[in-house]
């Protein structure tokens, strides 16, 4: 009787392991500010692709200013910039991901060459991290190992270029690094000269960065690039000006980016303005840019055109909160989140497939300092 009891207990524990593995799990990766002290700093949440509600699973520890996350292309791993924004040289560092649990284990971390890094990403094949330094305004590349590991940086780009804002412009500040869709070029928007870099990437390399100078895109002057991100289908590319409050469209063929719109994103006109973060619907339909400053906290949502990635505005919604500098859609595209970071709060919005527009759902986290929003849905799980 007992041995029975045993193995029946033992079956249901077995089939619910087994059950639990292969539901699909979307986990949250939060960044935050920690104040330039260590603290917790990465937080870990599972969101529900039904409801929206989130989960707090697993933080880090230790940590100081996490400010920027990526995760890796086969989901494995979390990169972090970490001790941004800080006078003194930061630092890329690695996690493993726990994808049953929504742990971190900490690996290595290595000197990123520059002071306060703040965007970071690998490449399709994880076989590089790229890092850019904002206030040193250089970009630094690290070669990975099969651990997810992070070898000292094999490469360094500086530049030197300047614009018209001398209160934001002083020097090149690069403030994001975005690969193409093929993954042959690489770009750095260029806030403080008012450029996107374009170079070429060529991962047979340990240097795989080479000069491509004439693809490079000048901006408007006292426009501030600042992140950038390409449509579904690869065929245009997106990128909202900081300075100007505007999203630039651009087509996109072979490395080439060629003006087709510029747009405005907030909701009425300021003297100054400080436009964050961008991404397109992962149905490609819509265009959302967040929208930050002392007048509007809003979240600018346009249509795209499918025949020309042309963008009409159709409204904006509120953040509920102050300064929204990310936000992120749900992999099922259901949902957007918007880290509020003066308010240290995140936003749940559903997101209406058809219309675009975003309505506040009842579920909205406390967290401190918020920065960065990654999503992941891990179908098996730790595999």
């Amino acid at each position: 009787m007992k041995t029975n009891l045993l193995f029946f207990l033992f079956s249901v524990f077995y089939v619910n392991v087994l059950f639990s593995q292969k539901i699909p799990k979307t986990l949250l990766f939060v960044g935050t500010y920690t104040a330039g002290k260590p603290d917790s700093g990465i937080y870990v949440y599972e969101f529900n692709s039904i409801s929206g509600m989130l989960k707090q699973l697993a933080t880090g520890n230790n940590l100081v200013n996490p400010s920027f996350l990526t995760v890796s292309t086969n989901g494995k791993y979390l990169y972090a910039c970490t001790e941004s924004k800080l006078p003194q040289n930061g630092n890329v560092s690695a996690f493993k991901i726990d994808s049953i649990s929504g742990k971190i284990n900490f690996i290595n971390k290595q000197s990123c060459g520059g002071e306060n890094p703040v965007y970071l990403t690998t490449d399709k094949t994880d076989n590089f991290i790229i890092d850019g330094n904002y206030t040193e305004g250089n970009v630094t590349v690290f070669k990975t190992n099969a651990d997810g590991s992070i070898n000292p940086y094999s490469q360094m780009i500086q530049f030197k270029d300047s614009s018209i804002n001398k209160t934001r412009q002083d020097k090149a500040h690069i403030h994001s690094t975005v690969f193409s869709p093929k993954n042959d070029f690489i770009y750095f928007p260029d806030l403080g000269s008012d450029k996107i870099r374009a170079f070429k990437f060529d991962i047979g390399n340990i240097e795989p960065l080479s000069n491509a100078d004439n693809y490079i895109v000048k901006t408007p002057l006292g426009s501030g690039p600042r992140h950038f991100t390409f449509h579904p289908n690869g065929k245009y590319a997106y990128c909202i000006e900081e300075l100007s409050g505007i999203v630039a469209v651009y087509n996109y063929s072979n490395g080439k980016l060629d003006t087709l719109q510029r747009i405005f994103s907030y909701s009425k006109k300021q003297e100054s303005y400080g436009s964050s973060d961008i991404h397109v619907s992962p149905d490609g339909l819509f265009l959302y840019a967040s929208n930050r400053w002392e007048n509007e906290n809003t979240i600018s949502i346009f249509s795209i055109d499918q025949n020309n990635g042309k963008l009409t505005l159709i409204g904006h919604q509120s953040t509920f909160g102050d300064h929204p500098r990310m936000f992120v859609i749900d992999p099922s595209g259901k949902f957007l989140l918007v880290a509020n970071l003066v308010t240290n709060n995140i936003v749940v919005f559903k997101r209406n497939s058809k219309t675009g527009l975003l309505t506040k759902t009842k579920y909205e986290i406390s967290v401190p300092r918020p920065s960065c929003l990654k999503m992941r849905t891990y179908n098996n799980l730790n595999d």
